[in-house]
């Protein structure tokens, strides 16, 4: 059984930075697409980013484009997501996710194309 652990998460000041870890166990990283999402307060989950299999591409919602970044370590099994520049709209709890199909990496913008699924960090910006 795959399982996803979510780490790295916690309170921080806006302007500051943290780094996720997502990882992975129960199966071979280098067989999944994976993404980052978040689900803030009494909202929807909603995508972060997303990195092909062998981390040569990646995508990231617009929202924290050029302050977030994704990207893997398959040798160690884990998904990180360097978080920099931070703001209060970016508090939420953050999941990774693992998709098995061999999709395009546009379908991973969408949460029901994965298989698996973390149980969530939380992050808190203060202002």
């Amino acid at each position: 059984q795959v399982q996803l652990v979510e780490s790295g998460g916690g309170l921080v000041q806006a302007g500051g930075s943290l780094r996720l870890s997502c990882a992975v166990s129960g199966g071979t990283l280098s067989s999944y697409g994976m993404g980052w999402f978040r689900q803030p307060p009494g909202k929807e989950r909603e995508f972060v980013a997303t990195i092909t299999r062998s981390g040569g591409f990646t995508y990231h919602a617009n929202s924290v484009k050029g302050r977030f970044t994704i990207s893997r370590d398959n040798a160690k099994n884990t998904v990180y997501l360097q978080m920099s520049r931070l703001e209060p709209e970016d508090t939420a709890v953050y999941y990774c996710a693992a998709d098995i199909s061999s999709g395009s990496w546009s379908h991973r913008t969408d949460s029901r194309t994965y298989d698996y699924w973390g149980q969530g960090t939380q992050v808190t910006v203060s202002s």
